[in-house]
């Protein structure tokens, strides 16, 4: 093969191995020539989308230039929400899920949301999050997992599973091995966690083995230190973990994705161009880019680093190529897999609504002061939301309680602006409330100090108050509690209910 051909074929291959995200709701021109030119993924983020008509367009569009091309999405359901992001997801997720512990309702949630992104043109979902939130002070995972316990992560797992893939799109498991005991945000920096393989073996990796059975195709690293493994490199950069423990041990032998592959855990220490060379070598196939560097130079940047690692030495053609055939495999396969799914409008039944209601819980005390029969005034504690939220979607109680009940007052508190004292809790909250009832809507307040001091605060002056916890379930000094196990927007809806109807509990 001639010098130049041979450069054509090393460009072709370092392009399929990428997953690259873009901006706008139609394809840029370089998104297109790059697929004529062998990139075979691209990955959506709520940026792209407006509707699920408008993300069919975009499919095909990008399809047209190559009917195999595998579209992915960062859907989860419930908090973490592209598809819906303008609304609010209609879903619980899978905290709301793992608390009813239906494994059929899970698997007639995913069946729905898959008939929804089929529609759209989506072929790989990355969902579900496999990892069990064995650590309650975990700042990425929370609500996203199916619970603490790797008997209901591992069921929940399976049914989401099938479900999403009985609708014609692929499962993707995520974060292997595992992203549930950290306390760190891998999006800023280096997570590790230090648990022995016993115990790893135990907590972690049975929702993994779970999802391999169920029949997952694709399996998302985490990027994160596991130094009972490797005490050098992140999963997503460690043979020792890709290939010696989810291939060889696992007998996965499906398609790998890294996580975004622009986050700080990988970046920080290897640049986005050393991260992706590493991964690549380490086992990852079909690298994920694009959810913050989402640019025609990063695509080119990495299609540069990768050949020039082969060509250096660094990088094993024979590697690359190997990345390149299972993400064509992968291709082959979703295709067909998307033409067997049932032919279903994406309209979903009601099941969201269904399950969110069904994953409610109150105190005694809550359900003696109920139904509100008054409009309320409601105080929304909001946290900042992590980067896999993204963007703050639609979420909390007041909306949907104020077509309920008419006159229902509202006002959301940031902590900034507690700290900084731009709003007083007294004149914004405790004031418009005087001869009306309270309710509190908070967001993992046991995991934010000034939110939890707030809820004890307004309690303490409103004994009667009502807390909606949205996130993990936490000790407060609150008597009358509703837990959602979720912040989506149909678990807001779900509150709203039961704080108006008796018969919804």
């Amino acid at each position: 093969m001639s010098s130049s051909k041979h450069s054509s074929e090393l460009r072709r291959l370092a392009l399929s191995v990428l997953q690259p995200g873009f901006v706008g709701t139609e394809a840029p021109d370089w998104i297109l020539r790059d697929i004529g030119d062998g990139l075979a993924s691209v990955v959506l983020f709520s940026r792209n989308i407006v509707s699920t008509e408008q993300v069919a367009r975009l499919t095909a569009q990008l399809r047209a230039e190559n009917p195999d091309l595998i579209v992915a999405i960062d859907e989860e359901a419930g908090d973490v929400t592209r598809i819906e992001s303008a609304t609010g997801s209609s879903r619980p997720g899978n905290f709301a899920l793992g608390t009813v512990d239906d494994p059929a309702l899970t698997e007639a949630v995913a069946a729905d949301l898959g008939r929804q992104l089929r529609a759209a043109g989506v072929s790989l979902d990355y969902a579900p999050s496999a990892d069990v939130n064995s650590n309650p002070d975990n700042p990425i995972i929370g609500v996203r997992s199916f619970g603490s316990d790797p008997e209901v992560v591992s069921r929940h797992t399976t049914a989401w599973i099938r479900g999403l893939q009985s609708s014609g799109v692929a499962a993707c498991a995520k974060h292997f091995p595992g992203h549930g005991d950290v306390a760190v945000d891998s999006h800023h920096d280096l997570p590790a966690y230090p648990a022995g393989r016993d115990e790893i073996a135990v907590q972690a990796l049975p929702p993994f083995r779970a999802a391999v059975a169920a029949g997952v195709r694709a399996v998302m690293s985490g990027h994160l230190l596991v130094p009972a493994y490797d005490p050098d490199l992140p999963a997503t950069l460690s043979r020792r973990i890709l290939h010696g423990l989810l291939r060889d041990e696992l007998g996965f032998d499906g398609l790998v994705v890294s996580d975004a592959i622009e986050m700080g855990a990988v970046t920080r220490r290897y640049g986005i161009d050393g991260a992706t060379v590493k991964a690549v070598a380490a086992g990852v196939d079909a690298v994920c880019v694009g959810g913050e560097s989402a640019e025609e130079a990063t695509v080119a940047l990495l299609v540069k680093a990768l050949t020039a690692a082969v060509t250096g030495g660094e990088l094993a053609e024979e590697r690359l190529a190997e990345a390149a055939g299972r993400v064509r495999e992968f291709a082959r396969w979703s295709t067909g897999l998307r033409a067997a799914g049932a032919a279903q409008d994406a309209t979903g039944d009601g099941i969201g609504h269904v399950a969110a209601r069904r994953a409610v819980r109150l105190t005694g005390a809550a359900r003696a002061a109920l139904p509100l029969t008054a409009a309320p005034h409601v105080v929304e504690l909001a946290p900042v939301t992590n980067m896999a939220i993204g963007k703050e979607t639609p979420w909390g109680v007041a909306g949907p309680l104020a077509e309920r009940l008419p006159g229902t007052t509202s006002v959301r508190v940031r902590g900034q602006e507690l700290e900084e004292g731009k709003v007083a809790l007294e004149s914004c909250a405790l004031e418009p409330a005087v001869g009306r009832p309270l309710v509190i809507v908070a967001r993992d307040a046991a995991r934010h100090a000034w939110m939890s001091r707030a809820v004890t605060g307004l309690t303490a002056a409103r004994p009667d108050a009502i807390v909606v916890e949205m996130g993990l379930p936490g000790a407060t000094t609150a008597a009358a509690q509703i837990f959602t196990h979720g912040a989506s927007a149909a678990s807001g809806v779900a509150a709203a209910e039961v704080l108006t109807d008796t018969s919804a509990l």
